[in-house]
């Protein structure tokens, strides 16, 4: 488990560039927190590390949103407006299994509303800590994120 100290909207953006730039193909991200809590803008500084020139916007409409024109390709779902029996036809796996998709980077806000989690992930949660937030990131399997972040600061 690693927490970082996030003390304002620039911290959040170099966490996200952060890992934009180092996560492998196939990484799957679960972001948890309240609403307002950052996860969108943290996906869209992902992007940015990424090296996508679209502008990232909130799936919460559309669910999911594909970005291709990055380092890796980045899915960026949405599930708050869906009860997990809805998320469950969605057939979501295929993103993280690359079956129908290439292998990218996964974003999933809302993530307790899937019924099957993948075997490997990040899960990033976004807490209000006074003026600014914390992170706290655990990984799954064979998801690493130690190495990344040493030596890191905001």
């Amino acid at each position: 488990m690693l927490t970082l100290s996030l003390p304002d909207s620039a911290a959040t953006q170099a966490l996200g560039l952060k890992l934009g730039q180092s996560l492998p193909t196939g990484s799957i991200l679960l972001l948890d927190g309240d609403l307002g809590s950052g996860k969108t803008s943290l996906v869209q500084s992902i992007g940015q590390g990424l090296g996508i020139t679209d502008m990232i916007v909130s799936p919460t409409f559309t669910l999911i949103n594909e970005y291709h024109t990055g380092r890796l390709p980045l899915y960026h779902l949405d599930l708050y407006r869906l009860p997990p029996a809805e998320v469950s036809n969605l057939y979501l796996d295929t993103y993280w299994e690359g079956i129908d998709f290439p292998l990218g980077i996964v974003a999933i806000e809302w993530p307790e509303r899937l019924s099957d989690w993948p075997e490997s992930y990040i899960h990033v949660k976004l807490q209000y800590q006074g003026e600014g937030r914390q992170a706290t990131l655990t990984t799954q399997g064979s998801a690493q994120i130690e190495e990344m972040f040493v030596g890191w600061t905001s």
